[in-house]
C-alpha cells in the first residue's frame, strides 16, 4: 500500500501523523510511505530522518493526495483539501464530523473511506487514539488558563496557586474524563482549589480516592454548575459524547453571575463546544471576550506542543496504521472491532450513528 502523509495546514499545527520510526516499520513490511517535505519539521523531525527511514519525499500535498491509497493526517481536512480526496481513498485522521456539516458533506461527496481517530474504541470502551491528545489538552488547558488569568492578558490577575497568606485560584472543570482528570491533576499540582464535575458517580468515586486533597468532586447539574461558576477564576469544559456534538452545559445567561476576567477554556470545541458562547479560535488568535469573560477555544490545543504531541499520538496510532496497510481497510475493519467503529463515512454514506444524529443526516448501518 502507498501511505501518504501531507503537511498539516491548520494554523500553527506542528504535529505530523507518522514519525521516522513509523516509516521504517511500514517500509519493512513492504509498503511505501510518501511524505510531503517539511511535514515533520515543527516536531523536530527533519526530512533527512524520513529519508533514512525509507520515505519518499514530495514537494506538495497535491502530489501526496493524488498517489496515496491511504492518507494519514492529524487534523481534519480543511476546505482547500476537500477536492484532493478521492473516491475509494482511505482517510485516517481526527475528523470531528459532528460539529461540521460542510466537512461531512464534502467527505460524503468524495466517496472516500473516512476513519476517525476519535471514534476508534477498544473492547473496554476506551478511546485509544483520543486519549493521548486528551491527556495533552487537559494539562495544557491549565497552563493556558494560568497565562490568561494574568492581568496583561485580560484576566483578573490571579495566581493559580496563590502564595502563603493569599487564597489560591478556584478552578472548575466540567467533565471528569481523560481531559478533566489531567486538568485537575495539573491545577491541583499548582496549588489551586479544584472542583471536578461529572454525571458518572462511579467515575467521581474513583477520582475522589486518587485525586489530591485540594480536588473536590461534584455531581454535575445545572444548579451545581451555576453555583460553581459564580466563584470560579478558571473554567475548563471537558465533556465528550463519542462522535456526537457536545452539549451546551454553560449558557450565556450563566456568564452574568461570573466575575469579569474569569477565563473559560473549552477543550470540547472540536465537537462543537460545551459553552453556548464557544466559537473556534486558533493559536494565532486564541481568545475573545464575551460579557467580560475571557474565552480560549483553540480547536487544536495539542498542536502548541508538537514535539510532545506527535510522539504521544503516533505511539497510539501506528498499530492501527499498520493494520490498515497490511490488510486493507475492509479486512482490517472486519478483523478488528475497534477499527470498525472508527468508520464514519463509507460509500458516500454516514455509518456512525452519533454523527448522523448530530447533523440530521441519514444513517447507514454496516453489516459484516
Amino acid at each position: 500500500m502507498i501511505i501518504g502523509v501531507p503537511k498539516e495546514i491548520k494554523v500553527h499545527e506542528g504535529r505530523v501523523a507518522i514519525t521516522p520510526a513509523g516509516v521504517m516499520e511500514l517500509t519493512r513490511r513492504g509498503h511505501q510511505v510518501y511524505m510531503q517535505r517539511n511535514a515533520g519539521i515543527a516536531s523536530n523531525l527533519p526530512d533527512e530522518r524520513y529519508l533514512q527511514a525509507g520515505a519518499i519525499l514530495f514537494d506538495t500535498g497535491e502530489e501526496i493526495y493524488a498517489m496515496a491509497d491511504m492518507i494519514v493526517k492529524v487534523k481534519e481536512p480543511l476546505e482547500s483539501e476537500y477536492r484532493l480526496i478521492r473516491e475509494g481513498q482511505v482517510l485516517f485522521t481526527y475528523l470531528h464530523l459532528a460539529s461540521d456539516k460542510r466537512l461531512t458533506e464534502a467527505m460524503i461527496d468524495s466517496g472516500a473511506v473516512c476513519i476517525a481517530y476519535e471514534t476508534v474504541m477498544d473492547q473496554h470502551g476506551a478511546l485509544p487514539l483520543l486519549t493521548p491528545m486528551s491527556e495533552v489538552a487537559g494539562r495544557l488547558s491549565v497552563q493556558q488558563g494560568a497565562k490568561y488569568l494574568e492581568k496583561p492578558q485580560g484576566g483578573k490577575g490571579v495566581l493559580l496557586g496563590g502564595v502563603p497568606g493569599v487564597q489560591p485560584a478556584e478552578v472548575v472543570i466540567i467533565g471528569a474524563g481523560v481531559v478533566g482528570q489531567n486538568a485537575a491533576l495539573m491545577a491541583a499540582g499548582l496549588g489551586a482549589n479544584v472542583k471536578l464535575l461529572d454525571i458518572n458517580l462511579n467515575r467521581l468515586r474513583y477520582l475522589s480516592e486518587v485525586m489530591p486533597a485540594n480536588v473536590q468532586t461534584l455531581y454535575s447539574t445545572e444548579m451545581s454548575i451555576t453555583e460553581s461558576l459564580c466563584v470560579a477564576d478558571l473554567v475548563i469544559g471537558a465533556t465528550l459524547t463519542v462522535g456526537a456534538r457536545a452539549p451546551h452545559l454553560v449558557s450565556r445567561e450563566m456568564l452574568k453571575g461570573m466575575s469579569p476576567g474569569t477565563v473559560m477554556i473549552d477543550v470540547s470545541v472540536d465537537q462543537g463546544g460545551c459553552f453556548e458562547t464557544t466559537r473556534p479560535t486558533t493559536h494565532a488568535d486564541p481568545i475573545y471576550e464575551v460579557d467580560g469573560i475571557i474565552h480560549y477555544c483553540v480547536a487544536n490545543i495539542p498542536g502548541a506542543v508538537p514535539i510532545t504531541s506527535t510522539r504521544a499520538l503516533t505511539n497510539a496510532t501506528m498499530p492501527y496504521v499498520v493494520r490498515l496497510a497490511d490488510y486493507g481497510w475492509k479486512e482490517a475493519s472486519g478483523r478488528f472491532a475497534d477499527l470498525r467503529v472508527g468508520l464514519n463515512i463509507l460509500n458516500g454514506e454516514v455509518v456512525f450513528r452519533n454523527v448522523a444524529d448530530s447533523l440530521g443526516l441519514p444513517f447507514k448501518e454496516i453489516r459484516w
